[in-house]
């Protein structure tokens, strides 16, 4: 590995200059183009083109939200209910979407950028549907989640879903956007930079998209599904309250070693 490559990216300040050196040169093409996109603040899975993301390998293309570790518990929590019908809202790269299904052993055969655990059993047993608003996120979901069968569909909230998925959801997925306006300016400059501003901007109090989505919500759910809403720990009351005055059952999860918070919602039979 050349020693410059380690050295200049120790000097723009990346912790793991050798481990993303190894990453860099190993990524193929030029390097130099690479390694000067990364040195300027470029996150790194944008300049590889894929982050890692519960065992997988997602596509992550310039400008899109890269999959935060925190957001395994959003997955996690989804797992354990065993859905055989998943929709991911505000799906980004589909990166909980796929790892969702992945998990369950759904998958049937992933786009070379995917990578899937050896020990996953493969059959097209759930049924995933992906949206966003941000047309480069929607084509990195397209790519992610085509290998397991899963459609995306590119419009606003819940808009661009089809007629026939409302009423059959077992399990809705939510990474909107939670931070409140005036804090974007005090996110790193990976995100705040590189990452678009409808991916991070939640509104005045953070709370803007998990209003909406607590509304839709019953027109997609299933009675007795579950919506799943990644958040804060500070936001997480407002969240669950917000689910209940729609109709759901709350409670709230935390995981302290990954500093992660899920709002979840049970919708209650109709009347």
């Amino acid at each position: 590995m050349p020693g410059s490559v380690v050295e200049r990216l120790r000097a723009a300040g990346c912790v793991f200059a050798e481990d993303e050196a190894e990453l860099l040169v190993g990524a193929g093409g030029d390097l130099e183009a690479l390694v000067a996109r990364r040195v300027t603040g470029e996150p790194l899975e944008q300049v590889l083109g894929w982050a890692e993301f519960c065992g997988l390998r997602v596509p992550v293309e310039p400008g899109v939200f890269v999959p935060r570790r925190r957001t395994g518990l959003l997955v996690r929590e989804a797992v354990a209910l065993d859905p055989r019908v998943v929709l991911d809202l505000c799906c980004g790269t589909g990166a909980v979407g796929l790892a969702v299904v992945t998990a369950l052993g759904a998958s049937i055969e992933l786009h070379p950028s995917v990578e899937l655990h050896p020990s996953v059993e493969l059959h097209p047993s759930v049924e995933l549907h992906c949206a966003d608003v941000d047309p480069a996120a929607v084509a990195c979901a397209r790519r992610a989640v085509a290998g397991v069968g899963g459609r995306v569909h590119l419009g606003d909230l819940d808009e661009p879903l089809p007629a026939d998925l409302r009423g059959r959801v077992d399990v809705l997925v939510v990474n909107a956007p939670y931070v409140p306006t005036g804090a974007v300016a005090l996110m790193p400059p990976e995100a705040r930079v590189h990452e678009h501003r409808v991916a991070l901007d939640g509104g005045v109090d953070g709370l803007d998209l998990h209003r909406r989505v607590a509304a839709v919500a019953p027109r997609w759910v299933r009675p007795g599904g579950s919506v799943l809403v990644e958040t804060s720990e500070r936001q997480a009351l407002a969240t669950a309250e917000l689910l209940r005055r729609n109709g759901f059952r709350t409670r709230i999860v935390r995981d302290d070693e990954l500093d992660a918070t899920v709002a979840v919602g049970i919708l209650r039979p109709r009347e």
